[in-house]
């Protein structure tokens, strides 16, 4: 599989963008899980980091990466650029995490000035 950047700005250093591909995007819709919450709950009454959650809010950003990384590859780029994350309620329980940037293809800045 091959690899893709990502950026949350409009460039990359050391690269120069070649072709804008477009719009992309990868999301999950998650819920919680029962269990989850109780130990959530308890966590509050203590405080502390509810590791949980920390542990599902890493797994859908893992995933959504992987989604919008293979959206961007299908339409033919090595990059993605002005990254951002948002997220939703969906509803009680439920939210949805999304990722969204712009796919380019890029190519080394040297590699352009040497033809």
């Amino acid at each position: 599989m091959s690899r893709v950047i990502l950026s949350t700005t409009e460039f990359i250093y050391g690269k120069v963008i070649v072709k804008h591909l477009g719009l992309v995007r990868g999301t999950s819709i998650r819920t919680r899980h029962i269990g989850h919450d109780i130990m959530a709950r308890l966590r509050g009454l203590v405080g502390g980091e509810i590791h949980e959650y920390t542990k599902l809010l890493a797994e859908s950003r893992e995933q959504v990466l992987d989604r919008i990384m293979q959206d961007a590859r299908e339409l033919g780029g090595n990059a993605i650029v002005g990254l951002q994350f948002s997220t939703s309620q969906i509803a009680h329980g439920a939210a949805e995490l999304m990722v969204y940037g712009t796919a380019v293809f890029v190519e080394d800045a040297q590699d352009l000035t040497e033809d």
